[in-house]
């Protein structure tokens, strides 16, 4: 499978730098990542909470045949301009990374397809080299597949 998601990680450093252009408009791309129903469906989790606005906050849930809580995040919305940028952090409940900051750029490349642009700061470096050695770069690449084909529904 074609990886079109972009995973880019300088050496030493405590950032990740993620690109994906998208067959979808901007409006529609931004959509997918504040609308509970499209995020639900392409992230495979339940949304608790996602309130898109400054000072919102969020958290996802997934859980297994047996109901038992398999994954837990949240975070707090810092910026929230649609179809241009969200600033949001993002914490991982019951694991051992802590809160990531992320800054999600939002770009129109033309009136059917869009850039999505995702710069995350870790605590340390170690931290953000741990996730990488995690399927990361496959995981989300195969997440934003899903919302491509979902989204263009």
């Amino acid at each position: 499978m074609e990886r079109k998601t972009r995973v880019h990680a300088e050496a030493g450093k405590q950032e990740l730098l993620i690109t994906r252009e998208f067959d979808l408009p901007v409006e529609l791309l931004f959509r997918a990542h504040t609308a509970p129903e499209i995020v639900e469906q392409w992230m495979g989790t339940k949304v608790l909470k996602l309130e898109g606005a400054r000072h919102g906050s969020w958290q996802f849930e997934t859980t297994d045949a047996r109901g038992e809580v398999v994954f837990r995040a949240n975070g707090v919305f810092h910026e929230f301009e649609p179809d241009r940028k969200i600033t949001r952090t993002f914490e991982m409940e019951n694991s051992p990374f802590a809160v990531q900051l992320e800054f999600l750029t939002f770009e129109k490349l033309t009136d059917n397809t869009s850039k999505l642009t995702m710069h995350i700061i870790f605590k340390s470096v170690e931290l953000r080299d741990q996730l990488l050695k995690m399927p990361f770069a496959h995981g989300i690449n195969m997440a934003h597949n899903q919302l491509e084909k979902i989204a263009a529904k």
